[in-house]
């Protein structure tokens, strides 16, 4: 295997592990806030359907999204017709699959942050007139930042290995959207068993990486 061959899938998957995991990050972190302080009829219904990609087979959530955002769907159309190519079969594709599976962590620690925020603090700075962001920038996100920080890595690490719903929706083509488990897949597949050791290698160190930096962390801001 050449080196370019190999080093692919690597530059790839990074890409569309940091854009998922900041897109999914950032989506439900502000949903989070937005459902840690309200109560309303059917919540726990929509914090189910929220939490429905972290259990669903992967097969399920990549067909959803085939339905969703394929060319024979409003959305799919749409998008051809403004960027002059399909949504599926795309890097693009990879960093939707990846976002969504990756959106129910993201979107539980957030909240969990949140929750836990003194909530007469917040009350106070409402009451000194404080608008609903300058709360959210100023007061939550400071006192929440060791959760929202494991929200992003859990987002990042989650969408490193994402694979069923990649595979249906982005496909594998090498170059173009074979991330790193669908390249150990096809590896394995096809006998290549020292390209899948180095990649699967490559992933352990990647995630031992993670935790030993963020992990010790978190436990001393406990």
């Amino acid at each position: 295997m050449e080196r370019s061959d190999f080093w692919s899938p690597v530059g790839l998957s990074l890409k569309v592990s940091l854009l998922a995991g900041i897109i999914a990050f950032l989506i439900a972190g502000y949903i989070a806030w937005l459902m840690s302080g309200k109560k309303f009829w059917g919540k726990t219904i929509v914090e189910t359907i929220f939490m429905l990609p972290m259990v669903l087979p992967p097969t399920v959530v990549g067909f959803l999204l085939l339905v969703a955002f394929g060319r024979r769907s409003p959305i799919g159309k749409l998008f051809e017709a403004l960027a002059g190519m399909p949504i599926v079969f795309s890097w693009g594709a990879a960093v939707l699959s990846a976002a969504v599976v990756a959106f129910p962590l993201a979107y539980q620690s957030a909240k969990a942050g949140f929750l836990s925020i003194d909530k007469d603090l917040l009350s106070a700075a409402r009451s000194m007139g404080a608008s609903e962001w300058k709360v959210l920038w100023w007061i939550a996100i400071p006192l929440a930042q060791r959760t929202l920080m494991t929200a992003f890595v859990l987002a990042f690490t989650r969408a490193l290995g994402e694979f069923g719903a990649t595979l249906m929706i982005a496909g594998n083509i090498p170059g173009r959207t074979q991330t790193l488990p669908t390249a150990i897949y096809m590896a394995v597949e096809s006998g290549e068993t020292s390209s899948a050791w180095a990649w699967a290698g490559l992933m352990i160190l990647m995630s031992f990486l993670l935790l030993a930096v963020f992990g010790p962390r978190t436990e001393r801001e406990l």
